[in-house]
């Protein structure tokens, strides 16, 4: 009995130094890796003391969306709550929200799509910087965390298969991904589907928007259970007209989703209602 505890605890202590030697050889990979890529800034490249933030300057430059906002569009109010007319159970809704209601329930965002947070998202997606996603995401996590905690499931907004294999990655699932980890919640990577190759949107009106993203999804055979009964939050890297995340959003109403909150890094606004 002796001789098998003395064995045990020799295997303690081995496991032991073995950790220890592992998080040392880490610590040294990291400063290694740190002198050859040196953290710098995301925004603007000025180094800084880690890597995936902003520096001072660059984080005071970022137009961050707080309350008082339309709890339905996520759009700033000018001046708090003289701009909103009080909704269902109090929340302060915009005009617009009322006269011509989503077809999603609410959209929540980080920040306003200019200067540093266009940045990012361009950063994403144009220029393949897939590391910015997993800051961008913990931003998101914050902006949507109400509604995330109550959620069944995350699903991105899905680009077409023809789209993916020229970029390769699609930013919305990147984004999602992070978002599924940071709040232990399901990813449905799978779940929705682009049906339509449309063309891009930068460039287009309004109306023309709308009439490109028409019936341009559609729910994957056998993954109906997914969506039915379920609370969903659809993740999209920057909010423009709605005219995607409304056509993804009506898919997943007729699918019977009892909930479909549009969660967003960017919000691209003319200015405040």
């Amino acid at each position: 009995m002796e001789d098998e505890i003395g064995d045990s605890d020799g295997g303690v202590a081995g496991l032991t130094v073995a950790g220890s030697i592992a998080f040392a050889a880490s610590g040294l990979f990291r400063r290694i890796a740190d002198f050859v890529y040196p953290p710098v800034c995301a925004g603007c490249g000025v180094m800084i003391g880690k890597h995936g933030a902003l520096c001072p300057v660059c984080w005071q430059s970022v137009h961050f969306i707080e309350r008082p906002f339309c709890e339905v569009l996520g759009i700033p109010f000018a001046f708090n709550h003289e701009a909103g007319v009080a909704g269902e159970g109090g929340r302060m809704v915009s005009a617009k929200a009322i006269a011509d209601p989503p077809r999603f329930d609410r959209l929540r965002a980080v920040a306003i799509h200019d200067g540093v947070a266009r940045r990012l998202v361009h950063g994403l997606k144009y220029r393949d910087r897939t590391d910015l996603a997993i800051m961008m995401a913990a931003w998101m996590q914050r902006a949507g965390a109400e509604h995330l905690a109550g959620c069944d499931g995350i699903l991105p907004v899905p680009l077409h298969w023809t789209r993916f294999a020229l970029r390769k990655f699609n930013q919305s699932a990147e984004l999602a991904r992070h978002l599924a980890k940071l709040s232990s919640k399901p990813l449905l990577p799978s779940t929705l589907k682009r049906v339509k190759r449309t063309s891009r949107q930068v460039g287009l009106t309004a109306k023309g928007r709308q009439d490109n993203v028409r019936a341009a999804f559609a729910i994957v055979p056998g993954h109906e259970p997914d969506v039915f009964g379920k609370r969903l939050v659809l993740v999209d890297d920057v909010h423009t007209t709605g005219a995607t995340v409304s056509s993804a959003a009506a898919v997943l109403k007729r699918a019977g989703a009892t909930e479909v909150t549009v969660l967003t890094f960017a919000l691209a606004i003319s200015g405040p209602i």
